[in-house]
């Protein structure tokens, strides 16, 4: 315990440096894994007629292309999301005391809100450019075979424009997804130790927090995809030159297909990816001697539904 508050008081660069490192190999590592179903979602989105079914889709990549297909953008989700992991989870725990010292008396989600927010309008601009050749490999094999042809190729001919243009969109995905993520974390962790387990967390096993942790991770993941599906649709639909605005996007999508297209196999990738991602994370955080994540730390006294900083 007392080497737990030691580490939370001190917040130095070695802890931020451990949780961005963290963030990252959990990022990169899940997203690689889930290559083959994020194929398939990519391609539901893109091309709902000829992919209009999880099955489907399956059979008629694996008769066209080959078991090759599902491989496709796997370069752009590792080094894309492993940077996007590093500044998600590493500069949300640097802002998450910034504000705690900054917004005092303020209501713990808006704390949550506000660091993971911050941290996201970062993480997303440096995975931007991943994710745009990611989705045109993808879609169109034909257009490049990963990042070290496709990055030249579209910045030749679409120069930053480019490699940015889903940018905004990407904050409208990842944005509500990332605060609403952290946050049903955060508020999931505080219930299964308070109601369901009814023991405090220095006193469970570290088996037992890391238990903790994938339950909150998987309720966290669910409810974050469905927030942000319909945002998913747009950056896949723009990457893919599917439409040249947003108000193009929107209006050959439909609006009821925004939120529910690909959503399913959205679920199925999203829930255990993040699940596995705080999973690693936190996995991480014990094996270099930091606590699990969720906590409140020593010098933030948890009265009520407030977040009250003693000076």
């Amino acid at each position: 315990m007392l080497q737990e508050t030691k580490l939370c008081e001190e917040f130095s660069a070695k802890y931020y440096g451990i949780c961005a490192l963290g963030g990252m190999v959990s990022a990169g590592a899940t997203h690689v894994a889930i290559t083959p179903l994020d194929v398939l979602k990519v391609n539901m989105q893109v091309n709902p007629v000829k992919y209009n079914s999880i099955s489907t889709s399956f059979t008629t990549l694996l008769r066209e292309d080959g078991v090759s297909a599902f491989r496709r953008g796997w370069t752009g989700k590792f080094f894309g999301y492993g940077v996007q992991g590093a500044c998600r989870f590493g500069l949300y725990e640097y802002f998450k005391k910034l504000y705690s010292n900054i917004l005092k008396d303020q209501n713990k989600t808006t704390i949550f809100f506000f660091s993971s927010a911050s941290a996201e309008v970062i993480a997303n601009v440096a995975l931007c450019p991943f994710e745009a050749i990611k989705v045109r490999v993808q879609a169109q094999p034909q257009f490049a075979k990963g990042l070290a042809d496709g990055f030249p190729k579209l910045y030749a001919s679409e120069g930053l424009h480019g490699l940015y243009k889903g940018l905004i969109p990407l904050w409208g995905r990842n944005l509500p997804f990332s605060m609403i993520m952290f946050s049903t974390f955060e508020h999931s962790v505080d219930f299964l130790y308070r109601k369901a387990i009814q023991r405090k967390k220095e006193d469970c096993s570290i088996t037992q927090q890391l238990g903790v942790t994938c339950l909150a991770g998987y309720a966290a993941g669910s409810v974050g995809s469905i927030i942000s599906n319909p945002a998913d649709n747009i950056v896949a639909s723009l990457n893919n030159k599917k439409a040249g605005s947003l108000k193009l996007v929107v209006k050959k999508i439909g609006l009821r297909n925004l939120f529910t297209r690909s959503l399913p196999i959205r679920i199925m990738l999203v829930g255990p990816v993040v699940t596995l991602q705080w999973l690693f994370y936190d996995t991480i955080k014990v094996l270099s001697g930091l606590p699990t994540s969720g906590h409140i730390c020593s010098e933030v006294e948890d009265t009520g539904d407030k977040i009250q900083v003693n000076t």
